[in-house]
């Protein structure tokens, strides 16, 4: 017999989370995006690539996404922390194998009780309006941005 294995965070949530990110890029007159929304153990969930968007987008947006989801912290959070302490810095690098991209865009995803049940990374525009559109796509999905 083979058991279904749970996930807090559904396809639904995050095809939500994806498209209205993508609609509010739109609405907000930003460049075209690329966002990459994984689970809580840093497993692809969905992606979306508008037209437009160079090759190295869907790799830097995961990468964004992935280093929230690994540290627990906001992408914007870590790449400040990591600013102050460039030893860390160089240990994360080589124990992620370069996987991490602690720049603005990368956005932990929470439920109503707080846990982190994934995280969503955008690569598009400038890292200010990437996260931008990924708090939006997070809100407008009913769930919670981490601050």
């Amino acid at each position: 017999m083979v058991y279904p294995v749970a996930s807090s965070l559904t396809l639904a949530q995050a095809d939500a989370i994806a498209e209205a990110a993508i609609a509010y890029r739109r609405s907000a007159g930003f460049l075209p995006l690329t966002a990459v929304v994984l689970d809580a153990g840093g497993q692809l969930v969905t992606a979306r690539r508008e037209d437009g968007c160079g090759i190295v987008r869907f790799d830097v947006a995961f990468a964004k996404a992935w280093g929230s989801v690994g540290m627990g912290l906001p992408a914007r959070t870590l790449g400040e922390r990591l600013g102050k302490n460039p030893a860390f810095l160089g240990s994360i690098v080589a124990a992620s194998d370069g996987r991490m991209a602690p720049n603005a865009g990368g956005v932990l995803i929470l439920d109503n009780g707080g846990t982190v049940i994934g995280a969503v990374g955008i690569s598009g525009d400038t890292g200010d309006n990437d996260e931008i559109c990924a708090r939006e796509g997070i809100a407008t999905a009913g769930l919670r941005a981490a601050d």
